[in-house]
């Protein structure tokens, strides 16, 4: 079987999928508008834990194997031993917590809000190391080595350098090469760059280096969209997961399907089969060999269900066992 939906899925939109890290992919976290974060075994197919915001819950992720973190519209940062069931109060923001992201590499937590700013905590004790202001509300991040990039809105971009969090400015402001707000912001494995998603199906293709030759090499390409009676469809692309191996990414659109691309060479490697409904966040396993796919009613169409195409209003977590033929580079 290479696809399988675990039961006892969330029961409002799901806003964030994790695996574990470490080469233990065993477990996966999913965060929701049901204000649950819920912990699953993919191997034994089965629902595991869940634990509570008060408010939904819009992000989450493992900083270790045994361990969550989570945040939401309750502005607080949670931390969850799932061995111990205890919950650790790490801190707050003055508006919802939109990302909470873990850095190995710099063993740190970093909040994004709707507040205009982002944080960095321990991840040992509850502890604010600093917080940076931006120009408006964090919808986006992703951070890879000692690099930081965010993405607000009023399509802007900042990169910052996690060894200097005290220092206020970031590296970089940039704007998006694309027209319409930034939906996602995942950085390539080998640190060279960004891949970055927009409401309007399309997603651009950016490096840090500021030579203008490899400069050069930036590029944005149409994605997430059908054509009905000649009229085009054009879907958001909610979500954007890289195969840490093979430097190959996935993107998850509104229009209910996952591509899997080959950024290096340009090139669309496959689309796996339309989902009952749109793709709200994706994550590959450490080790390359699983995809785990959220799919969830977005309110693309409002909040009249009669005008979705079929039955959206189930939220359903797929894990796909991936295969070298979909994931590696031709």
């Amino acid at each position: 079987m290479t696809e399988y939906q675990l039961q006892n899925p969330p029961t409002d939109g799901i806003t964030s999928v994790h695996f574990s890290p470490n080469n233990q992919s065993q477990f996966l976290i999913a965060s929701s508008w049901d204000c649950s974060v819920r912990l699953y075994d993919v191997n034994q197919h089965t629902f595991r834990h869940m634990y509570k915001h008060a408010g939904p819950a819009l992000d989450c992720c493992f900083p270790d194997p045994s361990r969550a973190l989570s945040g939401g519209l309750d502005r607080i940062l949670k931390m969850y031993d799932f061995n111990t069931q205890k919950e650790t109060l790490m801190g707050y923001h003055d508006n919802a917590i939109r990302c909470v992201h873990y850095s190995p590499e710099i063993n740190m937590i970093i909040t994004g809000s709707w507040d205009a700013s982002i944080k960095f905590w321990d991840s040992r004790v509850p502890n604010c190391l600093g917080s940076c202001s931006l120009p408006d509300k964090i919808y986006t991040l992703d951070s890879v080595g000692e690099l930081l990039v965010v993405g607000t809105a009023q399509r802007k971009v900042s990169v910052w350098d996690l060894r200097k969090i005290n220092s206020q400015t970031p590296i970089e402001n940039r704007e998006s090469n694309l027209k319409y707000q930034t939906r996602c912001i995942r950085c390539f494995p080998n640190k060279q760059g960004y891949v970055l998603s927009s409401i309007e199906g399309r997603v651009a293709v950016e490096f840090f280096d500021p030579n203008p030759e490899i400069q050069k090499k930036k590029y944005a390409f149409k994605c997430h969209r059908s054509k009905d009676n000649g009229i085009e469809n054009i879907f958001p692309v909610n979500a954007i997961a890289f195969h840490k191996q093979y430097g190959t990414f996935a993107t998850g659109g509104s229009d209910a399907f996952v591509n899997m691309w080959d950024g290096a060479n340009k090139k669309r490697l496959c689309q796996f089969h339309q989902y009952p409904a749109g793709i709200t966040s994706l994550a590959f396993s450490s080790e390359g060999n699983m995809l785990a796919i959220a799919s969830s009613y977005n309110y693309e169409y409002g909040a009249d269900l009669q005008l979705a195409p079929n039955d959206v209003t189930k939220n359903n977590i797929f894990v796909r066992r991936v295969s070298d033929l979909e994931t590696k580079p031709k």
